[in-house]
């Protein structure tokens, strides 16, 4: 055989190789439904789990508190309070909606809508301080 013949089959070879090799990296970047499935449940937001207190009541602010008196950091941390329900969101956002439409149609002046947005921002300014004396009670 000759040198040009041996250069010959070792390009093919090299080639084959080659190809081969791109051939499995482009086969292992299929995924199946449930493989994409299963990367689309890690990706997914986690859900929110409150931890009941296991060991005695429920402290002050939700850190327990070793017998030395500094803070326990490995105690499961409990709600701080109820959350809004879906119900309660979905009528804000009802009343929300509703004030908007008005305001668009005219049939609510700029001052009345202007009062209703101080109105709005005083409780939130205020529902805080007064929750926490409420709680506090």
């Amino acid at each position: 055989m000759t040198k040009n013949g041996i250069l010959r089959i070792a390009t093919f070879n090299r080639t084959a190789l080659i190809c081969a090799a791109v051939a499995m990296a482009l086969a292992g970047c299929n995924l199946t439904a449930e493989e994409k499935a299963a990367a689309a449940a890690k990706r997914a937001a986690p859900t929110a789990v409150v931890m009941p207190a296991t060991k005695g009541d429920a402290v002050e602010g939700g850190l327990a508190k070793s017998p030395d008196g500094y803070p326990n950091f490995g105690a499961p941390l409990t709600a701080a309070n109820v959350q809004m329900s879906d119900e309660q969101a979905a009528e804000l956002q009802h009343q929300l909606t509703a004030l908007a439409a008005r305001r668009k149609a005219g049939t609510l002046s700029e001052a009345e809508y202007q009062a209703k947005v101080a109105e709005m921002r005083r409780l939130a300014a205020e529902h805080g301080t007064d929750t926490l004396s409420e709680i506090s009670k």
